[in-house]
């Protein structure tokens, strides 16, 4: 799951950006797909960043950003590097051409900075930043179960798709329904008529075209 946390539309409301993505692996690690790029994000944890390459002569990592929030790099907040969640002290940010350029404590030669290139940075998802009122983390709606008004099953969310006009989720179906094809439902206000995490549900609106009868 990364940070670029794109919201899920909420009840009786228009879709807004998609918040985040997480999708569980056959390794029973969570990967994440973002601006194409896989990365095997540690359970409990959120990628924020990719580190690129170096800047300078002095440690400055070029970071790509995999959040929504760069405020999350201001000196004297903490992340985690690679698979072994190394604790670094964020001591220097700015932002450069699109992406930040961060010093880390310990890090202070252009070949330090180097030996970290490809490395993902990761916050506990507990450090992840509040949502608005009706938006949910997409990794609470992977896994709902789908219902329509009349509550009969449809099947269950296992991937959110990223597209230009709306994001699409991918519903493995129920028994009976869509002739055992998957589903592809979009994340639109018309068709979402509620998401309720507490009962890990999602009530979809069929309107005509959704199933294959």
């Amino acid at each position: 799951m990364t940070e670029t946390s794109q919201p899920v539309p909420a009840p009786a409301t228009p879709p807004r950006r998609q918040r985040s993505r997480r999708v569980q692996s056959s390794s029973d690690q969570n990967e994440n797909r973002h601006r194409n790029r896989a990365v095997h994000v540690p359970d409990g944890h959120m990628a924020v960043g990719r580190v690129i390459g170096a800047h300078g002569l002095t440690g400055e990592l070029r970071v790509e950003l995999h959040t929504d929030f760069p405020e999350r790099f201001a000196p004297g907040t903490f992340v985690l590097l690679g698979d072994e969640l190394r604790s670094y002290k964020v001591e220097g940010s700015r932002e450069h051409r699109g992406m930040i350029l961060l010093v880390l404590t310990g890090v202070d030669n252009r070949t330090a900075a180097e030996e970290l290139t490809g490395e993902w940075l990761f916050i506990p998802e507990s450090a992840a930043m509040p949502l608005p009122e009706g938006e949910f983390w997409v990794h609470d709606i992977i896994g709902l179960a789908v219902v329509d008004e009349s509550g009969q099953p449809i099947g269950r969310v296992t991937d959110v798709l990223q597209t230009g006009a709306n994001d699409v989720y991918i519903i493995a179906p129920a028994e009976n329904i869509n002739r055992g094809k998957e589903l592809l439902i979009p994340a639109i206000a018309e068709v979402v008529q509620q998401v309720n995490l507490a009962e890990r549900t999602m009530t979809i609106h069929l309107v005509p075209g959704l199933i294959d009868e």
